[in-house]
C-alpha cells in the first residue's frame, strides 16, 4: 500500500493506492481521518494524476475525475458507490434515490450505511446525498464540510 498527503484549502487529506488504484481519499478531520500504518510506502509520485485533478477541482476547473479507483467493499457496497460516480457535480441526491437507482427501493438504510463506508471521498462523491427533505445529513468528515464541498460545487441545499 502506497500513501500521500494532499493540501486541500478545506484540510490536509490522505490518500492511499495499491498496484489497482486508489484505495482511499480521507479528509483529515472528524470520523474520517485514517491512520497511516507502519507498512504502508510514502510515495508521492505515485499520486501526481491525483494530484493534478483535486487542484483543478479545486481550482474550479474540473467537474468530474478519471483516475483508477481500486476502493475495498462488499458486492453490495460497491454496486452503492458505482451509483454515487453518476450524480453529477452541482446536484444532490437523496438516499431514496440511491436505493431506487441500484434497484433496491427498501434498502435506503442499508444504502446510507453504505454511502458512510465510502473510503474514497469526493471523487466517489458521497458528499451529494442528502436528506429527502434539501437537508445536510451526516458525513465521516463533518457537515460543515460537506456544506462547503456542496457549495463549492453550486449545489443546492438546505441548512
Amino acid at each position: 500500500m502506497y500513501y500521500s498527503m494532499y493540501s486541500s484549502p478545506y484540510g490536509d487529506i490522505a490518500l492511499t493506492a495499491n498496484n489497482d488504484g486508489l484505495t482511499a481519499l480521507a479528509f483529515m478531520q472528524g470520523a474520517a481521518a485514517i491512520e497511516i500504518n507502519d507498512n504502508w510506502i510514502k510515495n508521492d509520485d505515485k499520486f501526481n494524476d491525483t494530484y493534478q485533478q483535486l487542484d483543478e477541482y479545486f481550482s474550479g476547473t474540473r467537474e468530474s475525475f478519471n483516475l483508477k479507483l481500486a476502493p475495498q467493499g462488499t458486492p453490495f457496497q460497491q454496486k452503492v458507490w458505482q451509483a454515487l460516480t453518476t450524480i453529477k457535480q452541482g446536484e444532490t441526491k437523496s438516499y431514496a434515490w440511491l436505493a431506487e437507482k441500484i434497484n433496491n427501493k427498501k434498502a435506503v438504510r442499508a444504502v446510507g450505511t453504505a454511502n458512510g463506508a465510502n473510503p474514497i471521498a469526493l471523487i466517489i462523491p458521497c458528499h451529494r446525498v442528502i436528506g429527502s427533505n434539501g437537508k445536510l445529513t451526516g458525513y465521516a468528515g463533518g457537515l460543515a464540510l460537506k456544506a462547503k464541498l456542496l457549495m463549492h460545487e453550486g449545489a443546492q441545499f438546505k441548512v
